[in-house]
C-alpha cells in the first residue's frame, strides 16, 4: 500500500509539470503570433462591403478599442476541414485623441497627424485637413477666373452639356477694338463709319474664306476674292496715287458680251490692273473685266494664280470666244510686250496690234468693240536703257533700266506718281456682219486698223487736254 501511493504521489508532480510546460508554450506561441502579425489586417477583395461580414470587423474592432488601450480578438470562422484557422487581427494603434489624453508627446506631431501612413489611409483621416487646405485655393481661382472669362449660357442650346459656353471677353475686346478705330479714324481725317464697315467686310470676307463659303467660275474667277480683297488693294493706287479720271464708261453696255481694246505701257502692267478697277468701281453695273493675259503671266509664280482668281484668262481665241458667248465683258491690249516695253522716246505712239484675232473674236461672237485709251501709264517707269544680256539670262521680253531701277534698289520699284486718263470710245458694233466676217481676212485687218487709230486719236487729243504730267 505504501508503494502505490508513493507511486501515485510522485506521478502528480509530473502531471502538473506537464500542464505548467504546455501552458508555457501556448502563451510563447500567442506572444509569437501577435508579433508576427500585420499592423493592418489583410482584406479579402472578394469580401463583402464594409459592415455586411466580418472581414472588416478586426479592423473596426480594433480602431475603436484602441482609445481604451485594449484588443479584442474574434475567434476565425472554421474552414471547410472543421478546424480553426487564425485570423489576422489589426494592432490597436493610438490615435491622435487617445495620445492627448494621456499626456504623451510625439516625437513628430506633423507625421503622427498628418496624411501618410497606411492608418490614416485606411480609415481616411487624413482627408478632411487636405480639403480644408485646397478649398481656399479652388475657390479664389475660380473667382479670377469668373472675373476675367465670364460664363455664358446659350439659351438656344437647350439644358444639355453644352449650353453653357466660355466667352473669353470677346465682346469686351471689340468694344474697345472699335472705339480706338473710331479715335484713330477721326485723326487721320476718315469718317468713322466707313472704317467699321470696311472693317466687318473685312472678318465677313475672312469667314466665308475659312468656311469655303464662296464659288470659282471654270477660268478660275473668284468674284467673292476679287470684290473683298483684290480689288480693295488696287483701290488706294487707282484713287491716290494716279488719281484716274474715267470718261465715257456710259459706251460699255450694261449687260452682255463686250470686248474693250486699250493701248499698253508703262514698264508693269499697271494699265490693266487700273482699267480693270475703273469698269468695276465707275460703272453703274459694277461689271467685272475679264482680262486676256499672255502665256507669261501665268506661268509666273503667284502672279498667275492672282490673275485667274481675279478674272483673267489666256488670250486665245477660244477663251475669249467662250466669255464673249457668255455675256462677260473682255478686255484685250493687242500691243502685248512690245507696247510695254518700248522705250520712253516712244511714248504714246502705239506698236502693231497682231494679226487682228481679238477682231476674229468679237466678229464670231457679235460682241461690240469698245476703243480705250490710257495717258499717264507711260510716265510711272520710264524706260531708258535695256538690259538684254540680263533680259535673255532670265527669259524675259525685256530687262528695262529707269531713272530709279536697279539705282535706287526696292525703291525703284515705287511707280512715280502720274495723272491718269482713261477714256472709253464709242463701240464698234460687229452683230451686223455676222459671225461669217471672221473669216474674211481683209474685213478683219480694216477693222483692226479702225479701232488702232481711234486709240491713237484719241490718245493726242487727252495727251494736249492734259495739264501736266503730275498734275
Amino acid at each position: 500500500m505504501a508503494s502505490t501511493s508513493g507511486a501515485k504521489a510522485s506521478k502528480k508532480p509530473t502531471a502538473r509539470k506537464g500542464a505548467l510546460a504546455a501552458g508555457a508554450a501556448r502563451a510563447s506561441g500567442e506572444r509569437a503570433k501577435r508579433r508576427s502579425t500585420p499592423l493592418i489586417a489583410a482584406v479579402d477583395p472578394t469580401a463583402a462591403p464594409s459592415g455586411t461580414t466580418a472581414g472588416t470587423a478586426p479592423v473596426t474592432a480594433g480602431v475603436e478599442t484602441a482609445a481604451s488601450g485594449a484588443t479584442q480578438d474574434r475567434p476565425a470562422p472554421p474552414t471547410s476541414s472543421g478546424k480553426h484557422r487564425p485570423r489576422p487581427v489589426a494592432k490597436a494603434v493610438p490615435t491622435r485623441k487617445a495620445v492627448s489624453r494621456s499626456g504623451a508627446r510625439t516625437a513628430n506631431p506633423t507625421r503622427s497627424s498628418g496624411s501618410t501612413g497606411p492608418a490614416r489611409e485606411a480609415t481616411g483621416a487624413g482627408k478632411p485637413a487636405a480639403r480644408h487646405t485646397e478649398a481656399p485655393k479652388v475657390r479664389a481661382l475660380k473667382a479670377v477666373t469668373d472675373d476675367v472669362v465670364p460664363e455664358v449660357v446659350d439659351p438656344s442650346a437647350g439644358a444639355g452639356a453644352g449650353a453653357r459656353s466660355v466667352a473669353p471677353g470677346v465682346e469686351e475686346l471689340l468694344t474697345a477694338g472699335i472705339a480706338a478705330v473710331r479715335v484713330a479714324s477721326e485723326a487721320a481725317g476718315i469718317s468713322p463709319d466707313d472704317v467699321e464697315r470696311h472693317i466687318a467686310s473685312l472678318l465677313s470676307f475672312v469667314r466665308r474664306r475659312v468656311t469655303g463659303d464662296y464659288t470659282v467660275d471654270e477660268f478660275g474667277f473668284d468674284e467673292d476674292f476679287t470684290r473683298h480683297f483684290y480689288l480693295p488693294v488696287l483701290r488706294p493706287l487707282y484713287r491716290s496715287w494716279f488719281r484716274v479720271e474715267v470718261r465715257g464708261i456710259e459706251n460699255i453696255p450694261a449687260e452682255g458680251g463686250g470686248l474693250v481694246v486699250a493701248n499698253h505701257s508703262g514698264t508693269i502692267a499697271m494699265d490693266s490692273l487700273m482699267t480693270q478697277v475703273a469698269v468695276h468701281d465707275e460703272h453703274p453695273s459694277h461689271r467685272h473685266l475679264r482680262m486676256l493675259g499672255a502665256d507669261l503671266v501665268f506661268q509666273t509664280p503667284v502672279i498667275g494664280q492672282v490673275a485667274r482668281k481675279s478674272g483673267s484668262t489666256l488670250a486665245a481665241n477660244p477663251d475669249a470666244e467662250r466669255l464673249l458667248s457668255g455675256g462677260e465683258l473682255c478686255g484685250v491690249w493687242p500691243e502685248g510686250f512690245k507696247g510695254v516695253g518700248k522705250p520712253f522716246s516712244e511714248r504714246y505712239k502705239l506698236q502693231r496690234f497682231g494679226r487682228g484675232g481679238f477682231v476674229s473674236a468679237a466678229l464670231r461672237t457679235g460682241a461690240p468693240i469698245i476703243p480705250c485709251s490710257i495717258v499717264g501709264a507711260e510716265e510711272i517707269y520710264p524706260i531708258i536703257g535695256n538690259m538684254k544680256t540680263v533680259a535673255r539670262l532670265l527669259g524675259a521680253p525685256y530687262a528695262p533700266i529707269t531713272p530709279t531701277w536697279p539705282l535706287l534698289g526696292p525703291l525703284g520699284l515705287i511707280p512715280l506718281p502720274s495723272k491718269w486718263i482713261i477714256e472709253f470710245g464709242s463701240p464698234v458694233e460687229t452683230a451686223d456682219l455676222g459671225p461669217n466676217a471672221a473669216d474674211d481676212p481683209m474685213l478683219v485687218f480694216d477693222l483692226t486698223d479702225q479701232v488702232r487709230e481711234t486709240i491713237q486719236q484719241t490718245l493726242y487729243s487727252l495727251l494736249m487736254q492734259r495739264r501736266s504730267v503730275f498734275f
